[in-house]
């Protein structure tokens, strides 16, 4: 339902990973307390002392406990943010508090910049904690501190609104026709059973959303006591910070975007335009490769032509996953493909093969990709789908008609029967499960664009078939000072799997004006698997 967490989009990806609203106003400066920086001096390590910053209180303490070892986490500094679950339109709080987790991960040079990079994961439902490898990997703490904070309702905050019923059910539905309307009303049922866990922890549903979430960030900077800081968004941390940099522009010093999903375009709609741009950047790569081209002809015609054969005539099979001791059922329709290759551009050398040997009735290598992502044992009870179905029932589909997106699938694959068209990738059965998440709608604030002249560094895959390579122009047109880059031959989240993409945003925070883009002028596609 989600867009997959990004450690499933930095392997062969269970989706996404898989993405604001009444405005919540900006604290008065003058509730601010002074941080506790001024008693204990200059030299107290971030996140070594408390503070509070109007309604919101971060304290030190142990760090979080994680799903999977995270070896950084016994240097860093780490605490708990307690903000009101709702704000009011100024930004006061009432009634129910809840926590969210901190970590802070010193810079790995004694010699550091003061203003440290806030961290702000995907999903939406993904843990930021659960990213620290991926932000450590890419050299972001090279020489600033970085502070990941667990957004509500994520696994490392409190209340956890995880529900692994969801992600349960997607597995147990690998024999199930993805597209039937069978499938879709037990989908829906689980959904429900989401929100029953979610109101039995005490949790208000309308509570989990975007602009609550900016304001938590802008909470803690504040609590810590930090004047400047960067941000950098990955996924559906890209629509939160536009979120942020609108509604608590200030203390921001540089922002970095990386896949992105503009608030104003979020939904179904763009998610097909996502996959388009996403397949075609692939397809495109292969026919201009003289052995791919010459081996597998044709590839896109084929691809949209299978789609629409096995929605006809699902194909059925099983596979042996690791980890399983007994062979898995697995059903093949359209969606399944669609969704498929949508996950399957972050390994784009073995996709025309896959498509090839499915052609050619072989569905081995799709199914077994297909059935391990759903199967992984990350895939289970780690995204907070109570925060992630708040952004999508009140942010998203109340401004977008099932019919609008129908219309957007058939504009871009008019070949897709409807049944197919009707949901969009990783977005399944989503109008009917908002109807049974039962929330109000966001102000159509959370509609609008941002204008902002904070220096930007806006990053885009070529291969990015989760959200559109031509949504990161798109959001920098309205950014004054924005860096807008598409890097080719790589797909969603680019920071995850290019070393230039890394340097790039490195050298950004050093040097917001002026990053170093040489690397791009040296990249090359893939090689393509050539099989027999």
């Amino acid at each position: 339902m989600s867009l997959p967490p990004a450690h499933h989009r930095r392997t062969a990806r269970r989706l996404p990973a898989a993405l604001a609203g009444a405005t919540a106003g900006v604290l008065a400066a003058g509730l601010v307390t002074a941080p506790a920086h001024a008693e204990s001096g200059p030299s107290a390590p971030l996140g070594t002392v408390a503070g509070t910053a109007g309604h919101a209180r971060f304290e030190p303490g142990p760090c979080p406990r994680t799903a999977d070892p995270i070896p950084a986490l016994k240097d860093a500094h780490c605490g708990t943010l307690t903000v009101p679950e709702k704000r009011d339109r100024h930004g006061r709080g009432w009634g129910r508090r809840i926590t969210l987790a901190v970590a802070i991960v010193p810079a790995a040079a004694k010699r550091h910049a003061g203003d440290p990079i806030v961290w702000l994961a995907g999903g939406p439902g993904d843990d930021a904690v659960s990213e620290i490898p991926m932000a450590l990997a890419g050299g972001l703490n090279r020489d600033r501190d970085v502070i990941f904070m667990s957004q509500r309702g994520t696994y490392s905050a409190d209340p956890q609104l995880t529900c692994p019923n969801v992600d349960e059910f997607a597995a147990d539905s690998l024999g199930l026709v993805f597209g039937a309307p069978s499938t879709g009303r037990l989908h829906v049922e689980e959904t429900r059973r989401c929100r029953d866990r979610v109101v039995s922890r005490g949790a208000d549903p309308s509570a989990y959303y975007g602009p609550e979430s900016a304001a938590d960030y802008d909470d803690l900077r504040k609590a810590l006591g930090i004047g400047k800081w960067n941000v950098f968004g990955i996924s559906y941390g890209t629509d939160l910070a536009l979120h942020y940099m609108r509604l608590h522009p200030e203390g921001i010093r540089s922002v970095g975007i990386d896949g992105v999903l503009p608030p104003a375009l979020a939904g179904g709609a763009v998610t097909w335009k996502a996959a388009r741009e996403g397949f075609d950047g692939l397809f495109r790569a292969c026919e201009q490769q003289p052995a791919c081209n010459t081996r597998y002809p044709r590839l896109k015609a084929t691809f949209e032509r299978l789609v629409g054969q096995v929605e006809k005539r699902p194909v059925t099979t099983t596979v042996t996953v690791p980890g399983r001791p007994r062979p898995v059922k697995v059903v093949l329709d359209g969606g399944v493909l669609v969704n498929w290759l949508a996950s399957a551009t972050h390994v784009a050398a073995g996709v025309p093969r896959s498509i090839d040997e499915l052609a050619h009735g072989n569905p081995r290598r799709i199914a077994e990709q297909w059935a391990g992502g759903k199967l992984s044992p990350q895939a289970i009870g780690r995204t907070g789908h109570g925060l992630a179905y708040g952004v999508f029932c009140r942010e998203w589909t109340p401004y977008e008609s099932e019919a609008d997106v129908v219309r957007a699938g058939r504009r871009l694959f008019p070949s897709f029967p409807r049944s197919v068209l009707v949901n969009a990738p990783f977005l399944a059965w989503l109008h009917p499960d908002c109807r049974a998440w039962d929330v109000p709608p966001a102000d159509p604030s959370v509609r609008r664009r941002t204008y902002s002249d904070i220096p930007t560094l806006v990053l885009s895959g070529g291969f990015d078939a989760q959200t559109a390579p031509s949504s990161g122009p798109y959001a920098a047109r309205t950014l004054s000072r924005s860096i807008a880059v598409t890097v080719p031959y790589v797909a969603h989240v680019v920071f995850a799997d290019s070393k230039c993409a890394q340097t790039m945003t490195v050298s950004f925070f050093d040097r917001p004006d002026a990053p170093d883009t040489s690397c791009l002028a040296g990249l090359e596609p893939p090689a393509f698997e050539i099989g027999a």
